[in-house]
């Protein structure tokens, strides 16, 4: 398998999160010694929301571009072992995490969450996990479908306008989660959804029952990078 990587991003967006998650904690020290003086409690509230939104946007970004393995690090270990037929682009593609191949065009939807994943009631809902961690320590849930609808139509406009009169193959959403602490039980799910370790396992099995035409493919490649930068 290639893998194609923008890593000028990947080394830029990690330091916007370092940078914030301790830009952020000096903010949230400075609110929490503000609130000890009766005629700065208002300065204090403020210091306080600006921290926590700032810790938010460092776990964003922590999460996908900070911590080794990294998210596309993940993605990239999880999909080991498919043969040179497939490339697997990470925020290169018009979309972040993109895999083609005789499988098919996927758009990858990575997803960090720990503690059980259930699909109840139309929504991913997450279970096993404390109120700190799930609010202070990751990202929440919110509806992943969606981002994956999202990102699947992106993807879908840009082949129409690249390839306008090519015959493409449905381009498919794929939720991922990554987390080892994550415990998917998400069959109900109309969007196909699993954890990163059965990624390659369930790619082989599409090859086995809905397999796509290399020309297809290539076609479709040659309006992608072929080289990471």
């Amino acid at each position: 398998m290639r893998v194609i990587s923008n890593t000028k991003k990947i080394d830029r967006n990690r330091k916007i999160g370092l940078y914030t998650s301790f830009g952020s904690l000096i903010i949230l020290v400075v609110g929490l010694v503000l609130s000890f003086q009766p005629n700065m409690i208002a300065y204090a509230y403020g210091a306080l929301l600006v921290g926590l939104i700032s810790s938010q946007v460092g776990i964003y970004y922590g999460n996908r571009w900070g911590r080794s393995p990294r998210i596309d690090e993940r993605l990239t270990n999880g999909l080991k072992g498919l043969d040179d037929r497939y490339t697997l682009y990470h925020y290169i593609a018009p979309v972040p995490h993109l895999l083609t191949g005789p499988s098919g065009i996927w758009v990858l939807v990575p997803q960090y969450q720990e503690g059980t994943i259930l699909y109840e009631k139309n929504r991913f809902r997450q279970q096993g996990v404390g109120v700190f961690k799930r609010f202070f320590a990751q990202e929440g849930l919110g509806r992943p479908e969606m981002e994956a609808q999202s990102y699947q139509q992106d993807m879908l406009k840009f082949l129409k306008k690249n390839l306008p009169d090519a015959n493409l193959p449905e381009v498919q959403p794929l939720i991922v989660f990554i987390n080892p602490k994550a415990s998917v039980q998400v069959a109900e799910s109309p969007t196909p959804a699993m954890h990163v370790e059965k990624m390659k396992d369930f790619m082989r099995r599409r090859l086995k029952t809905q397999s796509v035409s290399m020309n297809i493919i290539e076609n479709v490649e040659e309006v992608l990078p072929q080289d990471s930068i």
